[in-house]
């Protein structure tokens, strides 16, 4: 008798299942993530809400661990240092914390055209011309063999250890999985891979949640490194259920104007290594080149003396950057003024904004104000708001910044300015760079004043900025 299908509407972030459509999960409260998907209604009887191949993989699983392991103190315990494979890219190695550890999962997600399949081919060459002794597998149920052959040839990519293959059905992947024995395996991607198990369509959070289980489960038992492409949500959220990033061992953001140059790989998840780490590429008609000086890359998009831009650093990972912040202020005679961002919140514009008229006593409702981080670069920390506000103050009088200056402090709403963390970094980097003056907050400059190649010029408000910034006019 064949299985019985069911319809029901389950949330794309969290899995909740319901029988009728709702605006808000209960569950996550997240809006408008409620879609229509089929389910196996024997399974679902079981009142587990996963999918009956999930659950018999969970079964099996947790009876084979408790044949083999029991409770032990833990100083009985080995660790055990695993050796890592570098790849040979730079910039990838430090993002995977030095190279890639054997049987863990990785996956990568990214916006349509930003270059996750080009970066993980690139890769696949590399990890087959290190290691000739093995084997490549390279899935996609995106693109065809042809076209994964066409996108080999641009790049002038060819060796005999790597197999490519176009397959969506997880069942047909694993059994050429199983005859080739491949030391990596990548798969692109997850939302378009199904498994036989689950009777609902490709990119469902029943599909994906199954998928990976399988994925992870067979890396794990076989010592198979294994990279998982995904897509993101318009939101920039990886598409699917947050479970997805539970099971694997290293989650990646690729991120980027897909219509510029550079590229910046991001990982906000790793079981081996550090968090936040970055690398920068810039895409060119040969693939992904490495950028060795990501700081000296993005200060060279920048002009050497104009109105409205100032330099900032900002920590990514184990690394200082410099960022070049650029406001426009132009007059708007409605006097309901504009803000708009790219690269930064813009409730965090609104904020400092607020500052600017509340303690500098200027009326910005009759401008609008444009805020660009030069190079595409998107900020989260508030380490350059002393660098937005510097921008915005410049753009408005028509005043040049010292290009030598660099601004470094946050702001709060009382008009204070406060130190940032990882000062020390930033003083070496910034005299590395030959930058001679350094503004920032008061206390920042007693800690750190003594330093003969650098000015650190200390200021308690914000109002204090405007002396700073127009005091050689």
């Amino acid at each position: 008798m064949g299985k019985k299908a069911a319809t029901a509407f389950i949330c794309q972030k969290c899995g909740h299942k319901s029988s009728k459509w709702l605006g808000r999960c209960p569950d996550c409260n997240e809006w408008n993530t409620m879609l229509e998907d089929l389910y196996d209604e024997e399974s679902a009887s079981g009142g587990s809400g996963m999918s009956k191949g999930v659950n018999s993989f969970t079964l099996a699983n947790n009876k084979q661990n408790s044949k083999q392991s029991k409770p032990i103190p833990i100083g009985e315990v080995s660790a055990e240092i695993q050796s890592r494979f570098i790849t040979g890219i730079g910039e990838f190695d430090r993002v995977v914390g030095g190279g890639l550890v054997p049987g863990s999962v990785v996956l990568i997600g990214g916006e349509p055209g930003i270059g996750k399949s080009t970066l993980l081919m690139e890769l696949s060459v590399k990890l087959a011309k290190l290691d000739p002794g093995s084997i490549v597998f390279y899935v996609s149920g995106e693109e065809s063999m042809s076209q994964l052959a066409d996108r080999s040839k641009r790049l002038g990519l060819d060796e005999k250890n790597f197999y490519v293959f176009h397959e969506s059905n997880w069942q047909t992947i694993v059994e050429h999985i199983k005859k080739l024995r491949p030391a990596f395996f990548i798969l692109d991607s997850i939302q378009t891979t199904v498994s036989s198990e689950v009777m609902s369509a490709s990119g469902t959070v029943s599909q994906i949640r199954e998928v990976t289980y399988e994925v992870v489960n067979y890396a794990k038992a076989n010592n198979m490194t294994s990279f998982i492409i995904g897509h993101v949500t318009k939101e920039g959220m990886i598409a699917g259920p947050k479970i997805l990033e539970h099971m694997v061992d290293v989650v990646i953001y690729f991120e980027g104007d897909q219509y510029g140059h550079y590229r910046m790989l991001r990982v906000i998840k790793n079981r081996f290594g550090n968090v936040n780490e970055v690398g920068i590429f810039e895409m060119s008609e040969q693939g992904l080149q490495e950028v060795k000086n990501p700081s000296q890359y993005f200060l060279d998009l920048s002009l050497a003396k104009s109105y409205g831009r100032s330099l900032t650093t900002i920590i990514e990972g184990s690394r200082t950057l410099f960022v070049e912040i650029q406001a426009l202020v132009i007059d708007n005679k409605y006097g309901n003024g504009r803000r708009t961002t790219q690269g930064i919140d813009n409730n965090r514009l609104a904020m400092l904004v607020a500052v600017i008229e509340k303690y500098l006593g200027i009326n910005l409702g009759f401008y609008d104000i444009y805020i660009n981080v030069v190079g595409g670069l998107k900020l989260i920390s508030r380490d350059s708001d002393l660098s937005i506000m510097a921008s915005i103050l410049s753009s408005l009088r028509s005043h040049c910044v010292d290009s030598g200056t660099i601004f470094i402090g946050e702001v709060g709403l009382t008009g204070e300015v406060r130190s940032v963390p990882m000062m020390e970094m930033r003083l070496k980097e910034i005299e590395q760079m030959n930058y001679k003056r350094v503004v920032t907050a008061r206390k920042a400059q007693e800690m750190h004043a003594g330093r003969n190649s650098i000015e650190m010029v200390g200021i308690a408000s914000a109002s204090d900025l405007q002396t700073i910034l127009f005091s050689e006019e």
